[in-house]
């Protein structure tokens, strides 16, 4: 029997190697795209629980300090695990289950969202967590058990960590003007998140085979794996509100149990328009007969006059004056493209010379008129803007709903200043810098 080596007094026994660190550009992969997937997950999550809460300082409130609240949350016990069990067990198995659960939120959310009546501050709390909180918790795990393994070298301490923060933060910035200014413009909120959802899943089975290879670590349980799976057909079959995702809005058109003809073009949780498509003259809003009032105000009846709306929705006050004042001349700015698909699909839009339609801000639009000016910045330039641009023609008149933005803050709700722009051809007699008060009918946004 072979004798035991003695250990020599006043030393340490031998301790166990150190695990060994990532290739270099692995580690920085797995920072970047954890860190980025949980920005990911914050952008698409406002516009996931929107369709049911609406979109309000609340609900950016919430879904911003839950994001923050998982990051924190993961960064700190990620980083104490990682001192207690060797990180590269862990890696892989948390990218797979932060990419499953990615996945797995689009049909949390709306199952969630369809049971949760009212935009009251729980609905808005209930729904943000839903949304964010355990797969960016996860995924935030991940960093500092990277930064673990990549510690070799004490001397090395700072430039390591500072390297592996930064590529974090990268990736973080990264996600946040990539989805907001081309994902979210280019594609539905749901294939925003199932996708970063499977790269993810994808990375972390990836890195699993990396380090099983390696150092028989890391394996990603089945398990996590099929999750991913099941969540994706999950949401593929979860209720949604949307009959089409435009690039600002969860946006349908539903029809008028009482009125056969009567059409409501609902975005988000906000009745924007309503349009009859039999009788244009219809006009269902209070807000929307108060600004039709001015124009009766302010011109002889039955005369043409050119009208510029900042703002179209489904274009109910074009259609009004198109029909009461034939040979009106209508120029409708919209941000929203989709919007306007719709109303060419759903609501009967026919553009001609009389009735244009350009998909640009309301501020660029007043900009290139004659007396607008520069682009306003705010709202309340934009309301003078308007006037100005009617004041710049003779017998010029504006209508629009002054102060709805504080009453609706307020409220809750979000805040969007309408305005329209009325100027006279021929109404010498007419007033000028006309502006009307009117409320909107429950529900309604009076930006339409």
């Amino acid at each position: 029997m072979p004798a035991e080596e003695s250990v020599p007094a006043g030393t340490s026994p031998p301790t166990a190697a150190p695990p060994a660190p990532l290739a270099g550009w692995v580690a920085a992969t797995v920072t970047f795209l954890s860190s980025a997937a949980v920005l990911v997950m914050e952008i698409v999550g406002l516009r996931l629980i929107a369709p049911y809460v609406g979109v309000t300082l609340q609900t950016s409130t919430a879904v911003i300090g839950f994001a923050l609240a998982a990051i924190a949350l993961g960064a700190w016990t990620g980083g104490a695990a990682a001192d207690r069990i060797d990180p590269r067990r862990l890696i892989a198995p948390l990218m797979v289950a932060g990419g499953a659960l990615v996945i797995a939120v689009l049909p949390l959310v709306r199952f969630t969202g369809s049971l949760v009546g009212g935009a009251d501050a729980g609905a808005v709390l209930l729904l943000a967590a839903v949304a964010v909180v355990v797969p960016a918790a996860l995924l935030s795990a991940v960093p500092p058990m990277v930064v673990k393994l990549q510690l070799s070298d004490l001397e090395e301490t700072g430039a390591v960590v500072g390297r592996l923060s930064g590529i974090g933060t990268l990736g973080a910035i990264a996600a946040t003007f990539v989805t907001g200014f081309l994902l979210i413009a280019i594609l539905p909120s749901s294939v925003v998140l199932v996708g970063t959802g499977v790269v993810t899943v994808a990375v972390g089975v990836a890195l699993g085979i990396l380090l099983q290879r390696g150092s028989g670590y890391g394996r990603a349980p089945v398990a996590l794996v099929v999750l991913a799976v099941v969540g994706a057909g999950l949401a593929a079959v979860a209720p949604t509100p949307c009959e089409e995702e435009t690039a600002y809005h969860c946006a349908r058109v539903v029809a008028d149990p009482e009125r056969d003809s009567g059409r409501v073009l609902l975005l988000d949780t906000l009745r924007h328009s309503y349009v009859d498509l039999a009788d244009p003259t219809h006009l269902e809003f209070e807000y929307v007969r108060a600004i039709a009032s001015v124009t009766d105000a302010a011109f002889p009846a039955g005369a043409a006059i050119s009208a510029l709306h900042v703002g179209g929705g489904g274009l109910t006050l074009p259609r009004y004056l198109a029909e009461v004042r034939p040979g009106t001349r209508s120029l409708v700015v919209e941000v929203d493209p989709g919007v306007v698909a719709i109303d060419r699909e759903q609501l009967a839009l026919e553009t001609s010379d009389e009735l244009q339609v350009r998909v640009a801000d309301g501020r660029v639009g007043l900009a290139d008129e004659p007396g607008g000016g520069a682009r306003p910045r705010h709202r309340g330039r934009l309301r003078r803007a308007v006037r100005a641009v009617a004041a710049h023609h003779p017998g010029g008149a504006a209508a629009g709903r002054p102060g709805a933005g504080r009453r609706r803050r307020l409220r809750g709700q979000p805040d969007r200043q309408p305005a329209a722009g009325v100027r006279a051809r021929g109404a010498r007699d007419a007033a000028r810098g006309v502006r009307a008060r009117g409320g909107a009918g429950p529900g309604a946004d009076p930006h339409r």
